[in-house]
């Protein structure tokens, strides 16, 4: 279960950089750091699917 879940919250990171690439017009540097940012976020989710954090609650 927990794998499918890392799956649905790479798929919505996924849609929110591409999102962020194309409808939205920002200067390559901001949008770098967006970028940054939303990977940045999805990195605990990935290690913790893989058992390196414990359970992520919001």
């Amino acid at each position: 279960m927990a794998y499918i879940q890392l799956m649905i919250n790479l798929i919505a990171f996924g849609a929110i950089l591409w999102a962020l690439n194309v409808y939205i017009p920002m200067n390559a540097t901001v949008r770098k750091v967006a970028n940054a940012v939303v990977v940045v976020i999805a990195i605990p989710f990935v290690l913790g699917a893989f058992g390196f954090f414990g359970p992520i609650s919001w």
